[in-house]
């Protein structure tokens, strides 16, 4: 295994097994789900669904991305099992019809998106009832920890007393998300959460030398899904995630 596959299966794999447990637990058991993935980008999470038999739709604004998207899913075998579209947030309800997904991703794209409630929103327009929505966002409060690591003093001062938790007029983000955050995020979206973890407590922090050995990835995962069952975690997560469904 390379330090990059190991450090991908780290980041990605608590995730994944969650939504996959979801998804067997739910109606689209046995069918294989629909599945629309807002800025899935290259592929990374949709190919790993796919793979389980699920039909992914990829929304993203990159040309490039999509491309990549492209070749990943035959480089997988998946292209029968993957659609991509080039569009953003605001695009969702022209490229994909009411009551056509099962599950419906906000992966890394909440911080960017100019209204993450309004995207959430229709999001669920598009969900199949009974449906879910799956979010995962930036944690503040482990983005400060990690500046001050870094040595990055100045930004991490700055994302602690701006609101959005940015690191200045220069930062890619538009916001970072502290736990309050996002369970105010989930309840402005009209949705109730199904469950809430942290994830990539320390997947970010290890050695690259450590993860070319599978048996010290496979012992690190399990700290890692330990850890998004462990409560205590969640203030210092890289990730926060939340698996809900529509209030009503």
């Amino acid at each position: 295994m390379t330090a990059r596959a190991g450090r991908a299966a780290l980041r990605s794999g608590v995730v994944l097994d969650e939504i996959l447990a979801a998804l067997a637990a739910g109606p689209a058991a046995g069918r294989g789900a629909d599945i629309l993935d807002l800025g899935g980008g290259t592929g990374g999470l949709a190919v790993q669904l796919a793979g389980h038999g699920h039909r992914v739709t990829v929304i993203d604004p990159s040309p490039d991305s999509l491309a990549a998207l492209k070749r990943r899913a035959a480089e997988t075998g998946t292209t029968g099992q993957i659609t991509g579209r080039q569009g953003d947030a605001a695009s969702i309800a022209g490229l994909v019809p009411p009551g056509a997904m099962d599950l419906v991703l906000f992966h890394d794209v909440l911080e960017v998106v100019d209204d993450p409630v309004g995207a959430i929103r229709a999001g669920v327009a598009v969900l199949r009832r009974p449906g879910l929505i799956s979010l995962l966002v930036t944690n503040r409060v482990a983005a400060v920890a990690a500046r001050i690591a870094a040595g990055r003093v100045a930004e991490a001062r700055h994302m602690v007393t701006d609101p959005a938790g940015r690191t200045g007029g220069g930062d890619p983000l538009a916001r970072r998300f502290t736990p309050g955050d996002l369970d105010g995020l989930i309840a402005d979206a009209g949705l109730s959460s199904v469950l809430v973890h942290g994830v990539r407590v320390f997947a970010d922090t290890v050695p690259a030398a450590l993860l070319d050995d599978a048996a010290a990835v496979a012992d690190l995962l399990a700290i890692e899904q330990a850890a998004a069952a462990d409560p205590t975690y969640l203030p210092v997560a890289g990730r926060l995630h939340a698996l809900c469904e529509p209030a009503s």
